[in-house]
């Protein structure tokens, strides 16, 4: 497909009201209602599917970035202009007016409709999120009545056209105001925009073709999601109405916080004490890591606030789940409060070393300002 601000032929700096412009001009010129040419409808429909993206400051970003591909990976389907006017009708008749153009084609109330998109927040442990897990969800969402397939009627009876509107769907309201008459066409106040009416309603829908049910659903969380990741679980949204297809769930995870690790990116961040001894002299010593406890060596000299890596023990890549992060400990040395009296008199010892030792003055003010 070309580029997206070829098709309304606009700068990639285009303003939205550009967009419009360009999208109202052209949409005139393509309607298959006007343009008898094998061709217009495919052309209508890119000049749908383009205004919708650029119009909307999310996927325009997204679209900016990654291009088309990016926006089925991060969620923004093809859109309803893939399986007839649909959504594209309405745009247009935003534009150009309630019942078509040119008096050819015109919205459809009974058209089908995608279902809505449904939200889950869930709430894991910071290990979970470090390695994925299976976790059963709930949800709760409309799905087709069985009794009436969704028809909203009762079964054996079927929905009627209504009366009031014809079956457009819409009336023509007139009102008198100071400056005369006022004429507008409105939503039928009758079958509130179906076009038809039901007379026998199912017992079980309540005339409304959808009925509310919980499902459960085997949820699989990638290792190394984060807060705030989210999951886009096709089609268990709320069911489309009139034969549309299902919306989607956007499951939002929400990871618990840890006392033990700091998560930047897919490093791991923790905290070690170690006493002056340690660290003059260095040591070998147990810490907890994401994979158990793990043997890591202080090296001599080590200054508080020096790190030691582990490398590949962090947190997996979610886009390759085989490479890790690293886990890097923040060494802390820590000055003893309280000692006894033998390591009392060690220290003493060490002092009085330490004063024996010849400094020149110069060298004593250049270590102060290491």
């Amino acid at each position: 497909m070309a580029d997206y601000y070829e098709i309304l032929g606009v700068s990639k700096n285009a303003t939205k009201d550009e967009i419009k412009s360009a999208f109202r001009k052209l949409a005139r010129q393509w309607h298959p209602d006007v343009n008898k040419s094998p061709d217009a409808e495919s052309k209508f429909k890119e000049l749908g599917k383009a205004y919708e993206t650029l119009i909307d400051d999310n996927k325009r970003a997204t679209y900016d970035r990654f291009g088309e591909d990016g926006l089925k990976n991060a969620g923004f389907g093809s859109g309803p202009f893939d399986a007839g006017f649909g959504g594209l009708d309405e745009i247009f008749n935003s534009f150009f007016g309630g019942f078509g153009f040119g008096g050819g084609r015109s919205y459809d109330p009974n058209a089908p409709q995608r279902g809505d998109d449904l939200r889950l927040d869930i709430e894991i442990d910071f290990e979970q999120a470090v390695f994925g897990m299976e976790k059963e969800v709930t949800i709760e969402h409309l799905e087709k009545c069985k009794t009436c397939n969704g028809s909203g009627a009762k079964p054996g009876t079927s929905p009627s056209v209504c009366k009031t509107c014809g079956g457009t769907g819409k009336v023509q309201q007139t009102t008198q105001t100071i400056l005369g008459h006022f004429t507008q066409i409105v939503q039928c106040p009758h079958c509130k925009g179906t076009g038809r009416t039901i007379d026998s309603p199912c017992p079980d829908c309540k005339g409304h073709g959808r009925v509310n049910k919980e499902k459960k659903i085997e949820l699989k969380i990638p290792a190394g999601v984060d807060n705030g990741s989210k999951m886009r679980l096709s089609g268990e949204g709320d069911a489309g109405i009139n034969g549309g297809t299902p919306g989607d769930v956007y499951v939002v995870i929400h990871v618990k916080h840890s006392d033990y690790y700091q998560r930047e990116g897919a490093d791991v961040y923790t905290k070690l004490d170690i006493s002056p001894a340690q660290a003059v002299i260095g040591d070998s010593v147990v810490i907890k890591t994401l994979d158990g406890d793990k043997e890591i060596n202080i090296p001599a000299g080590i200054q508080s606030g020096r790190t030691v890596k582990i490398k590949g023990a962090g947190v997996p890549l979610i886009s390759r789940p085989s490479s890790r992060g690293d886990h890097i400990v923040v060494v802390n040395v820590v000055t003893p409060t309280k000692i006894s009296n033998e390591e009392k008199q060690l220290y003493q010892k060490l002092l009085d070393i330490n004063k024996n030792k010849k400094v020149s003055v110069g060298e004593k003010i250049r270590g102060a300002f290491k």
